[in-house]
């Protein structure tokens, strides 16, 4: 497998990301973040699955490993601390008595219509079969069916009632979600083999466009490719964005209905690194979060790995590269991300101008950091490291590391990989805690940061 090499920087870009360090005050020494129990121990690592509803509460799915037992989805009140349960993720998905491999997991973030008072979200598989080091499609125990696919679902949150949209094509898992709201239609990406579709919710009606990422991460040799993880939405026109390892930016005309491939521009930058875009355990040349900035009409995205962060116009087709958002400590080792696909948790804040990033930084012992693996065929951390909560205000082109995160008993957060930022400006995130002896996955809150 080819390993990502840092390319050179370009002393502009050096300048500009020099400067910006030095506008940040000195940052903390650490922050002290709050865990939860949610009352689920077989919690485990949660990619997504997060949303910050408009009215306050914060919606969360946490994820199970086993072929039995479903993930869970919670709402979080904080203005009173507590904790709902609100779902069995199986049994929403109308399988309770199939005997069939759980709905383990959702891997999208909360699509909110405030004015209907409703969240868009999708299942995918929790349980797989390690294959050549690769995570494969879960091979049914004795005694259970296969996994029906991923299931389309919203959740109103006055009535309290879940509506099932229906299974995902060829019954694959469902990766990648995102909705264009005022035209109600959804898009989403499959696992492992990669079909784009969508769905229409006022005709009820599928359509699937075909795989996108050649044999995706069911493939082989030059048929494998890494899916993209975050699908990005124009409001003004219903075009739907995504990449593929290769850096193609590809386009979902709502106009036409189909897609196409953006031509003037791609993310095969020099400054991401390089990478053989068939081979796994990286994100190759795909973005790994994106969203929609109707201040600017832009979408801002983050690449895996390297942790540059860009701005592609849609209408202009040109990518900029900004800067990058990874941590101090690990702009100062000069070292690529620990997570092998880079790191979810990228958001715009609640002022609409401040991107928040939850990053990893490394860890240094008598001196010397604390190295990890030199490459991996799946997605994982590679190596022990502390988590930083990382900010950029777009108006002030202002980088900020407010510094590493604990908790209370000094243990760190590990496996983060979603975020939702409240209207208040806390950050949550899904993450590993121990606790007597035990780990699972639950929901943690980190105190607003100081942003000016």
């Amino acid at each position: 497998m080819t390993r990502p090499a840092m390319a050179p920087v370009i002393p502009a870009l050096s300048l500009i990301l020099m400067t910006a360090c030095t506008q940040q005050p000195s940052a903390p020494r650490h922050i002290t973040a709050t865990s939860y129990n949610s009352g689920f121990p077989q919690a485990h690592d949660s990619y997504n699955a997060m949303g910050a509803a408009a009215d306050g509460p914060i919606y969360y799915v946490l994820s199970s490993e086993q072929p039995d037992i479903a993930g869970r989805m919670y709402r979080f009140d904080p203005a009173t601390q507590k904790i709902e349960p609100l779902a069995d993720l199986t049994e929403v998905a109308g399988e309770k008595d199939k005997k069939a491999i759980a709905q383990g997991k959702s891997h999208v973030n909360f699509v909110e219509d405030a004015p209907a008072k409703t969240l868009y979200f999708a299942t995918h598989i929790g349980y797989y079969s390690i294959i050549d080091g690769m995570e494969k499609m879960g091979v049914p125990p004795a005694g259970m069916q296969p996994y029906p696919g991923g299931h389309l679902l919203a959740f109103n949150t006055e009535t309290r009632q879940f509506t099932d949209f229906g299974v995902a094509p060829e019954r694959e898992g469902i990766l990648t979600m995102n909705m264009d709201v005022q035209r109600k239609r959804i898009y989403g990406l499959t696992w492992p083999t990669g079909y784009f579709f969508r769905y229409d919710i006022p005709r009820q009606e599928w359509k699937n466009l075909g795989p996108v990422a050649g044999g995706g991460e069911n493939g082989a040799g030059t048929n494998y490719q890494t899916i993209c993880r975050s699908i990005a939405i124009d409001p003004r026109d219903g075009a739907a964005y995504f990449t593929d390892s290769t850096g193609a930016i590809h386009r979902y005309r709502y106009t036409t209905d189909a897609l196409e491939l953006v031509q003037r521009d791609n993310l095969r930058k020099d400054y991401f690194g390089q990478y053989d875009p068939h081979s796994a355990g990286h994100m190759g040349y795909n973005w790994r979060q994106t969203f929609w900035h109707p201040s600017t009409e832009a979408i801002y995205g983050v690449h895996g790995n390297s942790g540059y962060l860009f701005k592609f116009d849609p209408k202009a087709e040109t990518v900029d590269v900004l800067t990058r958002l990874t941590s101090h400590p690990s702009q100062r080792a000069g070292m690529f991300d620990q997570f092998s696909y880079g790191y979810l948790g990228f958001a715009l804040g609640p002022d609409g101008r401040t991107i928040h990033y939850l990053t990893g930084g490394p860890i240094y012992e008598n001196g010397r950091r604390v190295k990890g693996k030199d490459s991996t065929a799946k997605g994982e951390s590679k190596g022990r490291e502390n988590l930083h909560l990382v900010t950029y205000d777009l108006a002030r082109a202002e980088y900020r590391d407010h510094g590493p995160i604990f908790y209370e008993n000094g243990d760190r957060p590990e496996y983060v990989n979603s975020i939702a930022v409240g209207k208040d400006g806390v950050v949550y995130t899904l993450a590993r805690i121990a606790e007597n002896g035990k780990l699972r996955a639950d929901l943690v809150a980190i105190p607003a940061p100081r942003l000016r």
